[in-house]
């Protein structure tokens, strides 16, 4: 039987003769991998299955779909081989460098460390020793996670550092540096956040947040309810917590727009000294419905068109503009069904028909995706 590809090339030698099962192996950087692929009577790639030894499974896990795609794309089972050997080499070098073990001094320079730190401020660490978990304590009491990854040749080359902040994460290194270092820092940032975090809090506590619906300390926005089908959308400034934030109120206009004039007439009302969840109400001239006296069930109306309340992370927020109906929709929903309407019209970004439950005028903006 003549072998599927060429001399110095990954050797691959059919198994029938209708050249369904190919059996072989694949060489990567001096290594050999034992490779079988099964064909369907037609002999079309896309629906191959792979066959392969541990360890060449072991080496392409986090390539699965790379491979896939490759499979899909090649013209031929020969191309497919050589495009395999391309990913496999990657795989491997990639490999190899994740599997580098520092040296002795590594570790025994990472234990000092966390003594120096004290172990009560560690979280986690993973196996490798490279990854850790640090806990850190702001003057409120609240608890903060600090990620940080280890380069082979810590302390010399900075680690990666990661946090649940509303902005990036800084930290100035030397190759004197150590993980107390790190820690030190992070509290600096965090009492940097404090009264951001606070404005946060007294509106999480005493509010009905619609959005977002699990939130975490590197959120700015929060959508609050007001009534029924009405709430407003606050962006936070986390270098000025108490200034005015960015408000967007949501909901039918007919009672929007009162809200918007009280909103934009009594901006000069706005105190500094206040809270601004105090501000709000005082600019707004409403109290918001909070836990201790409203049900959370009185805000979470359906949408009109796909009956549930949650799409994913997003909760209706168009509602029909006509006193007597005042349905809410998920934009996405309420994009779709008008769009597959003949009498619909669009005009660059908003489409225009009319609503669901009532037939009066309805306009949405088109959906936008997510990156």
């Amino acid at each position: 039987m003549e072998s599927l590809l060429e001399k110095d090339s990954p050797l691959l030698l059919p198994l029938n003769k209708e050249k369904t099962a190919y059996d072989g192996f694949i060489t990567v950087q001096g290594r050999d991998f034992r490779i079988r692929i099964l064909l369907p009577s037609n002999q079309q790639l896309k629906c191959a299955k792979l066959h392969c030894s541990w360890q060449l499974k072991q080496l392409l896990h986090g390539y699965r779909h790379i491979v896939k795609q490759r499979l899909h794309r090649s013209a031929d089972l020969v191309s497919f081989i050589l495009e395999l050997k391309t990913v496999l080499e990657v795989a491997l070098k990639n490999h190899v460098e994740y599997c580098s073990i520092p040296p002795p001094q590594y570790y025994s320079q990472l234990i000092s460390e966390i003594e120096a730190l004290g172990w009560d401020k560690l979280l986690s660490i993973d196996t490798e020793f490279c990854t850790l978990k640090l806990r850190a304590e702001d003057s409120s009491g609240r608890l903060h996670d600090v990620t940080v990854k280890l380069k082979p040749k810590h302390p010399a080359e900075a680690p990666e550092c990661y946090a649940d902040l509303p902005l990036p994460l800084t930290i100035t290194w030397t190759p004197q540096s150590t993980l107390g270092h790190v820690h030190a820092q992070f509290l600096l940032v965090l009492e940097s956040l404090a009264e951001f975090w606070k404005v946060l809090d007294e509106i999480d506590e005493k509010t009905w947040v619609l959005e977002p619906e699990k939130p975490s300390r590197a959120d700015t926005m929060r959508r609050i309810a007001i009534g029924n089908n009405v709430s407003i959308k606050v962006e936070v400034d986390t270098k000025h917590p108490n200034m005015l934030p960015d408000c967007c109120l949501l909901g039918a206009d007919h009672v929007v727009t009162p809200l918007r004039k009280q909103l934009n007439g009594n901006m000069h009302l706005w105190n500094p000294d206040c809270s601004v969840l105090q501000n709000l109400q005082d600019v707004l001239e409403i109290e918001f419905p909070s836990p201790s006296t409203h049900e959370k069930s009185s805000f979470s109306m359906e949408c009109g068109i796909c009956y549930s309340y949650r799409l994913e992370s997003a909760i209706p927020d168009q509602m029909c503009n006509d006193p007597r109906c005042g349905q809410p929709f998920h934009q996405a929903c309420l994009y779709e069904w008008l769009r597959g309407l003949p009498s619909s019209r669009q005009s660059f970004h908003i489409v225009f028909g009319e609503c669901p439950y009532c037939s009066k005028p309805i306009t949405v903006k088109m959906a936008t995706q997510k990156a």
